[in-house]
């Protein structure tokens, strides 16, 4: 917002800009290049921590496979159902008492 802003704007006009805490006179001309270089390392930043992200979510995903490490309410697609009358844990279908 504040590039857009500034290209619009006088290449001669006082700009104010906050450097390391202190309030710093510049003009616009020599402000606006210093903003798109922040804005070009910044996106750059993001997308190599987006990829950062993603390598240790495969690691974690390969790690938890090899030790077989399962979440609390997390299904186990290789473990046979447990509940119901299959399942050996009773229920209403289960034996007639009288």
């Amino acid at each position: 917002l504040v590039i857009e802003t500034l290209r619009e704007v006088d290449p001669t006009r006082k700009c104010f800009r906050m450097v390391g805490g202190v309030l710093v006179e510049r003009t616009v001309k020599e402000v606006l290049p210093a903003l798109e270089s922040n804005r070009e390392q910044i996106s750059k930043l993001i997308e190599a921590l987006a990829q950062q992200l993603q390598a240790k979510g495969r690691e974690l995903s390969e790690f938890r496979e090899r030790h077989n490490i399962r979440l609390v309410g997390e299904d186990d697609p290789k473990a046979a159902p447990r509940d119901g009358p299959e399942g050996g844990k009773g229920g209403p279908g289960g034996v007639l008492v009288s």
